[in-house]
Formats: C-alpha cells, sequence, structure tokens
C-alpha cells in the first residue's frame, strides 16, 4: 500500500476515476436491492449513480488533457487511509437504514477525499475541478438534502418507512414473540408439576433449566426449518431460528432463576410473580408491533398461561 501524501496528481486523478466508477457501481447495486420494496429510494441511488458517472466523465476528460489515454488501476484498497467496504453481492440482505447510513460515509468519505487532494494538487486546472467535486459530494452527503425532496416524499418515505417496520415485524418480532410465548408458557407445566412433586428448589431449577434449554433448540430448529424466506420475506432461516430459540430459552429462564433461591415457598413466589411480568410483556409487544387490543391480548395470553400453570400444578400434587 502507498501513502496517500505521497500520489502523484496522475496517481491521485487515476484513484478518483475509480473510485467515482466503483461509488456508481455500490449506488446501482443499492438501486437493485431496494427496487422491490422501496421503489423511491431506490430511485434516489439510481440518480446518485447517474451523477458519479458524470463525475467520472470530468474527471477522466481533465486526465486525458494532462496525461493522455493511459489510465492506471488504481484502487481503494492500494492506498493507505481508506475505509474497507463490505461487498453488496456478499450482504444476505440491504437494510434501508443500513443503506442510507452507508451512502452517507461513502459521500463523507468522497468530500474528505477531493478537499485532501485539492491540498496536494499543483495545477490549477485540477485543483479547481477537485474543490468542485468536494462541494458536490458534500451537497449530497445526506441523502435527502438534494434528490430527497424530490422523490422521497413525505408520502413516499412514510410508505417505505411502513414497509421497513413489515419486514422488521416479520424478520425479528414475529420469530422472537413466538419464542417468548413458547417458553414462558409452555415450561410452566414441567417446572410446576417438579416444584410441588418434589418441594425441592434444586430439583425443580433443574428441571426447568432442562425445559427452558430443550424448548429452545425445539423451537430454534423448527422456526429455522419452516421456510428459507425467498417467498415469504420473513429473513434468512439462521437468523429467525436463533432470535426464536434464544427467546424461548430466555422466556423459560425467567421463571426457572427463582428456584436458585434455597427456601421453596420463597421461591415459587417469586417465580409466579415473573410469570406474570412475562405474560405483560408478551400482551405488550403483541399490542405494540401486532396491533392486537392490549386486554385482548393480556386476555388471551393469561387463559393459556393459568391453563398451563393449573395443569402443572395438579400434575405435581397428583
Amino acid at each position: 500500500m502507498k501513502r496517500f501524501a505521497d500520489l502523484s496528481e496522475q496517481e491521485i486523478l487515476a484513484l478518483a476515476i475509480t473510485n467515482e466508477e466503483e461509488d456508481g457501481r455500490i449506488y446501482r447495486g443499492f438501486a437493485e436491492g431496494l427496487r422491490a420494496q422501496f421503489p423511491a429510494s431506490a430511485k434516489v441511488f439510481e440518480e446518485m449513480a447517474e451523477e458519479e458517472a458524470n463525475h467520472r466523465s470530468m474527471l477522466f476528460d481533465l486526465y486525458r488533457q494532462k496525461f493522455g489515454e493511459y489510465l492506471p488501476l488504481i484502487r481503494r484498497q492500494d492506498v493507505r487511509g481508506f475505509l474497507r467496504r463490505d461487498p453488496i453481492w456478499l450482504m444476505p440482505e440491504l437494510r434501508l437504514p443500513d443503506v442510507r447510513k452507508c451512502a452517507e460515509s461513502m459521500e463523507f468519505e468522497a468530500a474528505r477525499f477531493y478537499r485532501r487532494s485539492a491540498e496536494l494538487a499543483r495545477d490549477a486546472s485540477v485543483r479547481k475541478l477537485l474543490d468542485e467535486l468536494a462541494d458536490a459530494e458534500d451537497q449530497h452527503e445526506h441523502l435527502a438534502q438534494k434528490l430527497g425532496e424530490q422523490i422521497l416524499t413525505r408520502s413516499a418515505r412514510d410508505a417505505e418507512d411502513e414497509t421497513a417496520r413489515r419486514i422488521f415485524v416479520l424478520q425479528y418480532v414475529q420469530p422472537g414473540l413466538a419464542g417468548l410465548m413458547d417458553g414462558s408458557v409452555s415450561t410452566l407445566a414441567p417446572l410446576f408439576a417438579a416444584a410441588f412433586a418434589t418441594h425441592h428448589t434444586w430439583e425443580t431449577f433443574l428441571v426447568g433449566m432442562a425445559a427452558s434449554v430443550g424448548a429452545g433448540i425445539s423451537m430454534g430448529f423448527a422456526e429455522a426449518l419452516s421456510d428459507d424466506g425467498s417467498l415469504t420475506g420473513r429473513g434468512t432461516p439462521w437468523v429467525r431460528g436463533t432470535i426464536c430459540g434464544a427467546m424461548t430459552t430466555l422466556g423459560g429462564l425467567g421463571h426457572t432463576l427463582p428456584y436458585l433461591i434455597p427456601d421453596f415457598h420463597i421461591a415459587t413466589a417469586v417465580a409466579i410473580a415473573v410469570v406474570a411480568i412475562e405474560l405483560a410483556a408478551i400482551s405488550w409487544i403483541r399490542t405494540r408491533f401486532m396491533d392486537t387490543p392490549f386486554l385482548r391480548a393480556a386476555f388471551q395470553v393469561i387463559v393459556g398461561g393459568v391453563l398451563v400453570f393449573v395443569a402443572g400444578i395438579l400434575i405435581g400434587n397428583s
């Protein structure tokens, strides 16, 4: 790698041309990845790619005047100081907030590169063009500034935000909620059956741990194998499975951990209180993300929890 300060004017212009071409292809990649679900943002990135193409043409015209037709291949990874960027084609999915942040970072880095290059340039025409490009990059560092007002209107942004919310619910909230409900409810019966059958907190804790971990593994695999997400838009299987399995285990551990308390009656009282908190949290999540009225969600969850709780007590006392 070569230090930026050691680059010649020819090498700086060659690097700038390569950067503009690469940035333009990145923006077109963003546009293609977002087109189906976020068409307005895709249009913004198409326009930004066109701007990068115009910048490249301006740079190449000046390069030809100064140095001829031969253009050495100098890339970011050949010069110290540039940020490393992950290839778009290796990304499993494009999330709109991450793409916007990445684009803003790219524009900031490009503007800084042009300003630093202008300081090193000795030729007046080269320095003038680099300053102009720095100003251009500054103007659309924030996407909404230059193109968003015309393309990303308030209604378009609201529609895309709603689409992003639905994707978040599908890929993260739903598998997490399914796991939390299963872990919080299904482990009640074995836990309290063991508690009232043995009246020993340590044995009850072991049963609860086994039930929680077993349920987490089972639910994780079940969610991951349910579909690959290609048609449903529910995201990658391993992410959904991990979220579902982890939340299932967490839901069971919530009312299992109190049985580390040596006193049986205190441990059971704390476990029941934790169950109430878990059921309230599930009801709130369903209200917040699934548009279910809180009272209806609470009633459905509490009825299920009470039935399983009573079943565990009856089995433990039999």
